[in-house]
């Protein structure tokens, strides 16, 4: 019956609408741990003495720690160390364990990763737990796309990618206020702590709650499941490949388990590397993040040099954070209402980009501040729209079973060769903040 309707005689607690719910209110969790421990009410900054002699102590975790410029730096991308690590591995691994299971692991290190960032006594104690947040997120950035666009309306597949994502810049924004209040008014350490009591529920329905299996995707311990997802997997030309893969593992002493594993991973990356749209995407995608990079960090010391703001972080955050959620959910819209497809999703992403580069281009040959905003907040909101599209043909150029794995080397690629090098070689190459500026936006 399971296999000639797909629906499982027991249906699980969670429904389309409350599954993309849920993901989003994670996804936006994790985003206002990033925001928040950049702001300055969790950050801080170093104590202070004037010549005269009065002195100012220090505050935050840069404060308490007595942390230099560089190690405050390491503490807010350390995360990537765990998630650029465990993204692939979490994704391998749901060819032989539930992926919804897997993501409760993940999320339940997370907890336990901020929760020990409160509890932290040093700088190696924090960035280790810095570090293990990367771990748990790893598993959830892999595995959340997949799920939501299995389960989303044909019609609205792209528009709820588009919510999922929104949460993104969303999630940022209010972790900077979020930071500021509770470590201003409270303590830096109560900010972690309670991010960790907003997440515990999610990792506890990931165990508790009857599991979601993703297509593509047959447990081993469930021969009901089996039937019904190679049932589906055999119209993609997936089913045979899934089926070795799984005997593979099957009986494995746990040594040749492990080198079994690696096996899979290893034909499952020469896969991907030769699928041309794939490989084409993914570029498009790391140049994206390239630029997004630069911009956030050198952005409002151009604006500063250029026009003379005197607020240049608000105004330029501000800009930002509205356009990245307007234009996030703009570009899943459109892209349904255009017909989601990947033809259609790379027509947008080209038109969207071009244009978008131009208006950005243009801002800043205008003399007056008032020119630049407007031209430079419609770059913006164009650039913003290719968030679906970009991940909904990560997503649907590969069949069922790769879905995790191209998800998390896309994540792992556009950090690697896109934000994370993007800012210090902007910097080497830059001679003037207004020349920098354009040099990048060509890209």
């Amino acid at each position: 019956m399971a296999s000639e309707s797909g629906q499982s005689p027991n249906p699980s607690w969670f429904t389309p609408k409350r599954l993309l719910m849920i993901f989003c209110l994670i996804n936006m969790l994790n985003y206002v741990d990033r925001g928040a421990i950049a702001s300055n009410g969790v950050n801080g900054s170093l104590a202070t003495c004037t010549d005269s002699g009065i002195c100012t102590g220090g505050s935050g975790i840069q404060g308490d720690f007595n942390l230099n410029n560089f190690q405050d730096g390491v503490l807010s991308s350390a995360f990537m160390v765990g998630l650029l690590i465990a993204s692939p591995i979490f994704a391998s691994l749901a060819k032989s364990h539930n992926p919804f299971r897997l993501i409760g692991v993940g999320l339940s290190v997370w907890t336990l990763a901020i929760a020990g960032c409160g509890s932290s006594f040093d700088f190696w104690s924090i960035a280790i737990c810095r570090m293990l947040v990367g771990v748990g997120e790893a598993s959830f950035i892999s595995l959340a796309a997949p799920f939501i666009d299995d389960n989303a309306p044909d019609a609205q597949k792209t528009a709820w990618l588009a919510t999922f994502y929104m949460c993104i810049p969303a999630g940022t924004a209010l972790g900077y206020v979020y930071g500021g209040i509770v470590g201003s008014q409270f303590n830096w350490r109560v900010a972690f702590w309670v991010e960790a009591i907003l997440m515990l529920p999610f990792p506890i329905l990931g165990f508790v709650i009857k599991p979601l299996q993703l297509k593509g995707f047959a447990p081993l311990e469930s021969k009901q499941t089996l039937t019904y997802t190679e049932t589906n997997v055999s119209e993609t030309g997936d089913d045979d490949t899934l089926a070795e893969d799984q005997a593979l593992l099957k009986g494995s002493k746990s040594t040749s388990k492990l080198w079994n594993q690696f096996t899979i991973f290893s034909k499952d990356m020469q896969e991907l590397l030769h699928d041309q749209v794939y490989v084409i995407n993914v570029l498009g995608y790391i140049a994206y993040n390239f630029v997004i990079g630069a911009y956030s960090y050198w952005g409002p010391k151009a604006g500063y040099s250029i026009y003379h703001m005197n607020n240049a972080d608000l105004l330029f955050g501000g800009i930002t954070i509205v356009c990245g959620i307007v234009g996030t959910l703009a570009g899943g819209l459109f892209l349904d209402r255009i017909s989601s497809t990947i033809s259609n999703a790379f027509k947008l992403l080209s038109g969207a980009t071009f244009l978008g580069a131009i208006f950005c281009l243009i801002a800043f040959l205008f003399k007056s501040l008032s020119g630049f905003i407007v031209f430079f907040s419609m770059g913006e909101l164009l650039i913003f729209v290719t968030q679906a599209p970009v991940n909904y043909v990560s997503l649907r150029c590969v069949k069922p079973s790769l879905r995790p794995l191209s998800m998390a080397i896309s994540t792992v690629s556009i950090h690697v060769f896109g934000d994370v090098p993007s800012s210090p070689l902007v910097g080497v190459l830059q001679v003037t903040p207004k020349i920098s500026m354009m040099f990048w936006l060509l890209l």
